[in-house]
C-alpha cells in the first residue's frame, strides 16, 4: 500500500474535517482521498458506501467556495474484498478555495504540505487572489440571449438525469447579473459556432479531399458527430500470420482516439469562440485545441496526470453525461501508448498526433471497410434518432416535424421516415389532424 503523500490521504471514516482536506488538495496539485483505509495503510472498508458518497458530495457542494462542481469525482473501489470510497480531486483554477463558513481567512483556507493540510497565511491568500483568472467562460455574457437547450435536455434525459427548471443556475449558465453566459451559448441549440473536420489525400494540406462543418448545434452534438466520424475513418488493418491466420487492428487505438477528441472539447479555450480542429491525413490523425497548458500547470505535472481543468463548467456537463471519468487519467494512457512526442504543447496550442501503425502490412479492403463502417454508423445514428424522437415526443406531444428535425440536426424527410416507421411498428400514434393534432407514445411497445 502506498504511503500518504502530498497527493494521497487515508481516512478510516468520514470525518468533520473533510472540507478542510478537500480545499487543501484544490489549492495545491489535487489528489485522492481514500475512505476506509487507516493511516498505516491497512484496509478496514466502509459501511453504507452509497450513503457516504452522497454525504460527501452534498458537503463539498454546499460548504466549499468557489463552486467546485466539475473538479471532483467520487466512486467506490474494492480492496482486499472490502469497499472503500475514493474522492478524486483536480487542482482548482479559481484559488484560493475556502470553507464557506470560515471565509477567506487563515481558518478557512488550507493547502497541502507533505502529507498534511496546513492553514494558509494571509500573505498566501492575498497572492492567490491576485493570480485568480478573472476572465472565465461563466463571466462572459453570451452575444445572444434568446437561447434554447432542447438538445442538452435530451442528452440528460437519455442518462436518466432530467434537468429541472433551475438547471441554468446549477450548471452555471448565468453571469453574476443573471444573463446567459458563454457556457450557456456553447451548449445551446442555436449557437453559431462551427467545428471542422478536414481530410487530406497525403501527409500535408496540399490536397483536401473532404471537409465537414458541424454548425449551430449544442457542443455535445458537435462532439458526438466528430466521435462518430472518426470511428468511421479509424478503419481496420490486417497482417498475415502463420497457419493462415491474420491479425486485425485499427489504424489507432480507439479508446485513446476518443480520449483525445473529448479532451480537445473539454480543455479548449473558447473565450474567443475558437473551436478544436480535427484533421485526417494518410498517415495520422491530428487533433488541435487552443489554449495550451492551463496557468499553473507545468509540463511534468501535465504528463504525470495532474488535472487542472480549464473549463470547470464544461467538465461538469461532460461528467454528468459520462463522457469523462476519473480526472487526469487520460494523459498517462495516451503517453503510454503513443509517447510524449504525440503531444505538442508549443505556441498556445495543444496538438496531438496519433500515427497509424505502419507495421501492420496491408489494410483490409479500405473502401469496403469504410463503407461497412459508414453503414454501421448510419444504422447506429438512426437508432439514436428514433430513441431521441420518442423522448422528445414524451416531453412535448405537440412537437412538429420541423422542430424535431431542427433539434436532431437531421432533415425533415429523415424525421418523416422515422415517424412513419414508429407508427407502423405501433410505437407512436398520431392523434387528430396534421395541424393542431398531437403524438401519443404507446409505452407497451417501447423497449
Amino acid at each position: 500500500m502506498q504511503i500518504e503523500t502530498n497527493r494521497i490521504e487515508y481516512k478510516q471514516e468520514l470525518t468533520n474535517d473533510i472540507e478542510q482536506t478537500v480545499s487543501a488538495f484544490l489549492n495545491a496539485e489535487g489528489g485522492d482521498i481514500y475512505f476506509g483505509i487507516k493511516k498505516d495503510g491497512s484496509i478496514c472498508g466502509v459501511d453504507k458506501p452509497d450513503e457516504i458518497q452522497l454525504k460527501i458530495a452534498d458537503r463539498l457542494k454546499d460548504n466549499i467556495r468557489p463552486s467546485i462542481m466539475g473538479l471532483f469525482n467520487i466512486y467506490t473501489q474494492k480492496r482486499d474484498g472490502m469497499t472503500t470510497v475514493v474522492v478524486n480531486l483536480a487542482s482548482g483554477t479559481e484559488k484560493p478555495y475556502y470553507i464557506k463558513q470560515k471565509g477567506l481567512s487563515e481558518s478557512g483556507c488550507f493547502i497541502r504540505v507533505g502529507s498534511s493540510s496546513q492553514p494558509m497565511t494571509e500573505a498566501m491568500i492575498t497572492k492567490l487572489l491576485a493570480k485568480r483568472h478573472a476572465v472565465s467562460l461563466a463571466n462572459i455574457p453570451s452575444r445572444h440571449q434568446n437561447l434554447t437547450f432542447t438538445q442538452l435536455k435530451l442528452y440528460y434525459g437519455l442518462k436518466n438525469k432530467n434537468l429541472n427548471d433551475n438547471f441554468t443556475q446549477s450548471l452555471d449558465f448565468l453571469t453574476p447579473d443573471g444573463q446567459y453566459n458563454l457556457v450557456a451559448f456553447l451548449f445551446a441549440d442555436n449557437n453559431n459556432i462551427s467545428v471542422r473536420i478536414g481530410k487530406y489525400a497525403g501527409t500535408n494540406k496540399l490536397d483536401l479531399i473532404g471537409r465537414e462543418d458541424f454548425k449551430d448545434c449544442c457542443l455535445i452534438t458537435a462532439m458526438q458527430k466528430v466521435l462518430d466520424r472518426f470511428d468511421v475513418e479509424n478503419i481496420t488493418q490486417s497482417r498475415k500470420r502463420p497457419m493462415h491466420t491474420r491479425l486485425d487492428k485499427k489504424l489507432v487505438d480507439k479508446d485513446v482516439l476518443h480520449e483525445v477528441i473529448i479532451n480537445a472539447f473539454a480543455h479548449n479555450d473558447y473565450s474567443k469562440l475558437d473551436t478544436p480542429i480535427f484533421d485526417i491525413y494518410s498517415d495520422r490523425f491530428l487533433i488541435t485545441s487552443f489554449g495550451g497548458l492551463v496557468v499553473g500547470l507545468d509540463v511534468e505535472k501535465f504528463f504525470s496526470g495532474v488535472s487542472k481543468p480549464r473549463n470547470r463548467e464544461i467538465m461538469r456537463v461532460l461528467k454528468d453525461l459520462e463522457f469523462v471519468e476519473q480526472l487526469g487519467s487520460g494523459i498517462p494512457e495516451i503517453v503510454e501508448k503513443y509517447g510524449r512526442k504525440a503531444i505538442d504543447l508549443d505556441g498556445g496550442l495543444m496538438q496531438t498526433t496519433l500515427a497509424f501503425d505502419g507495421n501492420m502490412g496491408e489494410r483490409v479492403s479500405p473502401i469496403k471497410t469504410v463503407e461497412k463502417s459508414r453503414e454501421k454508423s448510419e444504422e447506429k445514428t438512426a437508432e439514436k434518432s428514433v430513441e431521441k424522437i420518442i423522448n422528445l415526443v414524451k416531453e412535448n406531444a405537440t412537437i412538429t416535424t420541423k422542430e424535431l428535425a431542427a433539434t436532431l440536426q437531421i432533415s425533415v424527410s429523415a424525421v418523416e421516415k422515422h415517424l412513419k416507421k414508429l407508427t407502423t411498428n405501433g410505437k407512436l400514434r398520431s392523434i387528430g389532424p396534421d395541424k393542431g393534432g398531437h403524438w401519443e407514445v404507446i409505452e407497451n411497445n417501447i423497449r
